[in-house]
């Protein structure tokens, strides 16, 4: 049991391709080349806010079907998603907690578009 242990793992968020270089597979390459990257540093979980529409063919799944809460009401619930690598160890479940650099740059979950 690691109750109130944290650790240490990576946010794969905000990721996106200037529209005129859309549908080329550089998205595509980017998260395939992150994630194997981060499972070569042994990082036991990856998290990202986005469409699963488009994430589930990387196997993201909805954070909370893995005993996740998302860092921020601002989050749709859908659009947290995680994907367990393989350093994951079974007791790794709780809330994620963005540095603060994500709350500085206002990069967290939808935004007023009016603002």
């Amino acid at each position: 049991m690691n109750d109130g242990e944290q650790t240490r793992l990576q946010v794969l968020s905000p990721l996106a391709v200037m529209p005129g270089h859309q549908r080329q597979g550089i998205g595509p390459a980017l998260v395939q080349g992150g994630l194997r990257i981060l499972a070569q540093r042994v990082v036991p979980l990856v998290f990202l806010e986005g469409d699963p529409a488009h994430y589930t063919r990387f196997g993201f799944v909805p954070g909370a079907e893995l005993h996740f809460r998302k860092p921020s009401l601002r989050i749709p619930d859908a659009a947290f998603q995680a994907l367990r690598l393989p350093a994951h160890e079974a007791w790794m479940t709780g809330t994620l907690v963005y540095s603060e650099l994500f709350w500085q740059h206002d990069a967290v979950g939808l935004r007023d578009a009016n603002a």
